[in-house]
């Protein structure tokens, strides 16, 4: 029984002929495709962790010594164990800010294992539970009291590391014993990487002298301003007034890392259009290759009664074919390699926020439309000028 005749049937039976060249643009497409939908991953990523983690961070402004803003981001951001201080004093002359609705702040110590701690290199911070609005609505969610003196709080990444199963586990900080009493939930931030003690403790710290804080010192102000009132100008305001300090506005955090990632991104926008220019280029040229071999087979067609577009139709199917099978692999090829590659990047390493299925349909939806849209684009002018052939000149042609 023979097998039904459908354009369909005609156009996988059109690409057998030539399974080499049907390869070779399937590979290209799938090229287009991964390296498409990787930068994509790549971006999304980097930008909305960024973006999450100043989010979270609760706060309008954050306040630093004057030269430390990138020690402030390598520690809210990037998980990095950094410290740098400047007076308590600050605190009192910030509240004279006109604009400035509350104020709290964080001392961060860097341990060292070996030397103070017995726990891996991470940042401590130690923050006032009276005026925190920071750390507090997590320490009233998932602990239900203040912490004691001696008592302190995991990070998730932190007890990780740590390799804290349960509650109730003492370790050393600088030269004193801390029981650490609960595991916090994952940010979204740098402080994820943390171990949170109150304040209260600092002057046993500093008594065993394996720190460098000084009394009457800590290393960062976060600030809110009043409803309605711009950050940028409060923080413009505190800069005119203090020259110890800079400040930064919640949406300025990772500024550098995003106008790093926007020439990255430049760079994948020109890669990008060169690999589509010779995709859409050898497209073009096997399907003036294949127009060129069938003239006579679509003048035959013509002459039994085909239509012009039936030709056009039995041609758009194969490169839908091609285009297709093409941008799938590349979605696969593209999607497993932004989650190996993430655990290489130190960029991305460090970011705790994964793209969603949904994000990652998106994307491949994106890469499956370019990939085929290349495919279309490419092959339009020789179907047009094969469609338009008479069929006694099409016959004729060798």
């Amino acid at each position: 029984m023979k097998a039904e005749f459908t354009f369909s049937s005609l156009a996988l039976r059109n690409l057998k002929r030539k399974p080499l060249r049907s390869v070779i643009l399937i590979i290209a497409i799938a090229l287009l495709v991964s390296a498409l939908v990787f930068s994509l991953s790549f971006v999304r990523r980097v930008s909305s962790g960024i973006r999450l983690a100043s989010e979270r961070l609760g706060a309008d402004i954050l306040v630093v010594p004057a030269g430390s803003r990138g020690f402030a981001e390598d520690v809210l951001l990037e998980n990095k164990a950094k410290s740098f201080y400047m007076d308590k004093g600050i605190i009192e002359k910030l509240k004279a800010i006109p604009g400035i609705d509350s104020l709290t702040y964080q001392t961060y110590l860097t341990t060292m294992q070996g030397l103070c701690c017995d726990v891996p290199e991470t940042v401590v911070v130690a923050f006032n539970q009276d005026t925190d609005f920071i750390i507090k609505p997590w320490l009233t969610e998932k602990f239900g009291r203040k912490l004691q003196k001696g008592e302190a709080l995991v990070g998730s990444e932190s007890a990780f590391n740590i390799r804290v199963g349960l509650v109730e586990v003492d370790s050393v900080l600088f030269g004193n014993i801390f029981r650490m009493v609960g595991i916090l939930d994952k940010t979204g931030t740098g402080l994820d990487n943390a171990l949170f003690i109150d304040d209260g403790n600092l002057e046993d710290i500093m008594r065993k002298g394996k720190t460098d804080l000084k009394p009457g010192q800590i290393s960062i102000v976060f600030a809110k301003v009043k409803k309605g009132l711009d950050p940028y100008k409060i923080a413009g305001d505190i800069e005119d007034s203090f020259v110890e300090v800079d400040t930064m506005a919640r949406k300025d955090i990772g500024k550098s890392i995003i106008t790093t990632l926007r020439d990255i991104n430049y760079i994948f926008i020109f890669t990008m259009l060169l690999i589509c220019f010779l995709s859409g280029f050898l497209t073009w040229a096997i399907f003036s290759a294949i127009a060129n071999e069938r003239a006579r087979e679509v003048g035959i067609m013509r002459a039994v009664g085909a239509k012009e577009s039936h030709i056009v139709f039995v041609f758009f199917l194969e490169v839908i074919i091609l285009g297709s099978i093409g941008s799938i692999i590349g979605i696969f090829g593209g999607t497993a390699l932004s989650i190996v590659l993430a655990k290489t990047f130190s960029i991305m390493k460090n970011l705790p926020l994964h793209l969603g299925v949904a994000e990652r349909f998106i994307i491949g939806g994106a890469g499956f439309l370019v990939g085929n849209g290349i495919c279309i684009a490419g092959a339009l002018s020789p179907i047009l000028k094969i469609k338009k052939m008479e069929p006694l000149m099409a016959i004729k042609k060798e």
